[in-house]
């Protein structure tokens, strides 16, 4: 089986290929910076194709000979709905077989980078693709350099709340959902929400940091966005988890589809610990 992965080289998605390489699959990943090709194969990936999700001429090419495709758009870009609309429409007229989209979790949410999703997922729900839709919390993974400031500062910062419980999962279970959904039929047709256990608030993950750490570290909440360039969807999310946090934590599905137990944040923290005191 041959799979075009999209991300293949970005911060969190690029463990889709390792994934999928480990049960035999050749990844052709897809890229937009031809830079970026060295990155995508040392992950793993042994063909690159150079294409844009904005232009459905570049992402039929990149499809020529594919088995199936992994589709991820990138976070808070303005065309993002469209993107993932072009590479269905795109999967629909070649020879592709199935698609399996990383979507986010709670589509139902109002925020842009939530309601921008739905268009996406109705596209494969009205196709005649065999789809597999996931839906992860909040990337484990974008705790790193959270720790890592807090092993310089002692603070444990992020720009919401430290009270709000937020719903976490690790993106390398995401990555073992998707490889299982693309080398067997038990997720076809499925939208599959994907979370560890439980919801943690920040003041928690400072005392799973500082336990790491063999330190104290301390949660602490930082001055408002206001002025601070970021993307108005950005700032409308960190004000949403800042009132309501992002519930969840539910990992019934997650656990049953991995046929063991997810990793929880904890152990995730941890990892992060030792290795930073490897040599």
């Amino acid at each position: 089986m041959k799979v075009l992965a999209a991300g293949a080289s970005g911060q969190f998605a690029h463990r889709i290929v390792p994934a999928l390489t480990e049960r035999g699959v050749d990844v052709r990943a897809m890229i937009h910076t031809p830079a970026k090709a060295d990155v995508a194969r040392r992950y793993g990936a042994t063909e690159i194709s150079h294409a844009d999700l904005v232009d459905q001429t570049s992402l039929r090419r990149a499809m020529e000979g594919v088995d199936g495709v992994f589709l991820i758009t990138p976070a808070f870009h303005p065309d993002a709905t469209q993107m993932g609309l072009n590479m269905v429409r795109a999967a629909i007229a070649s020879d592709v077989t199935k698609v399996v989209y990383n979507g986010v979790y709670h589509p139902s949410l109002s925020l842009i980078n939530h309601a921008g999703t739905r268009p996406i997922e109705e596209a494969l729900y009205h196709s005649d693709l065999d789809f597999t839709i996931l839906e992860p919390a909040m990337y484990m993974q974008g705790l790193a350099n959270t720790y890592y400031q807090a092993l310089r500062t002692g603070r444990v910062v992020m720009p919401w709340s430290k009270r709000s419980k937020m719903t976490y999962v690790d993106y390398r279970d995401v990555a073992q959902v998707a490889a299982i959904a693309f080398t067997s039929d038990r997720l076809a047709h499925g939208t599959f929400e994907l979370a560890a256990d439980g919801m943690t608030d920040r003041n928690q993950v400072a005392e799973l940091m500082s336990r790491a750490a063999a330190r104290e570290l301390v949660a602490a909440d930082v001055e408002t966005t206001q002025g601070v360039d970021v993307s108005e969807g950005l700032r409308a999310m960190f004000t949403d988890y800042d009132r309501f946090g992002f519930h969840g934590g539910n990992s019934l599905v997650l656990r049953t589809i991995l046929g063991r137990e997810p990793c929880n944040l904890s152990d995730y923290i941890s990892e992060l610990a030792e290795a930073q005191e490897a040599p």
